[in-house]
């Protein structure tokens, strides 16, 4: 299991890129991606504050699981994520588990120092900067770069993109 130190906050992102290009934050590449969330034939993700997805990006499958936050400012969780292939659907529906929702989204990857940056735009949301690491030093750097970006703390958002679909409903 992995440590996952996120922040996420509404933005626009054509001014965004800018002032990352501006402060030398490294562009990597661009991909779409597709999660598909799962709800468990036992146990309600919603209340434990988990999540079960498959993204498939770049023709790849990984299946990641997210555990509950475990700080009041950020989105840090732990998190496994392990490559797989299409037939994880079959398994994952045989255990009973049933596809809730799918999340789309057109991800920009970008580095800057050893966190990454993504600019994203998700389908009937809007657009979105995240900002992750995979340590509780990082989130220090983390608030740092958002400040180089003039953002406020007051604006992070907490929630999932599957939580937050489920608000616009």
């Amino acid at each position: 299991m992995t440590l996952e130190v996120e922040v996420k906050v509404r933005i626009n992102i054509e001014k965004v890129k800018n002032k990352l290009s501006n402060l030398g934050v490294k562009f990597i590449r661009d991909q779409h991606q597709l999660d598909t969330y799962f709800s468990h034939p036992c146990r309600d993700f919603k209340k434990s504050d988990e999540a079960l997805r498959v993204r498939i990006t770049a023709n790849k499958y990984f299946l990641t699981y997210k555990g509950k936050k475990l700080d009041s400012q950020t989105k840090t969780r732990n998190e496994v994520e392990i490559e797989v292939n299409s037939k994880i659907f079959n398994l994952l529906k045989a255990l009973g588990f049933s596809e809730i929702r799918k999340i789309e989204k057109q991800r920009s990857f970008y580095r800057w120092d050893n966190l990454g940056v993504y600019l994203d735009k998700v389908e009937g949301l809007g657009e979105f900067l995240e900002v992750e690491g995979d340590s509780w030093e990082d989130k220090k750097k983390i608030f740092q770069l958002l400040e180089k970006l003039g953002i406020k703390k007051n604006r992070l958002i907490r929630k999932s993109y599957l939580e937050l679909v489920g608000e616009e409903l």
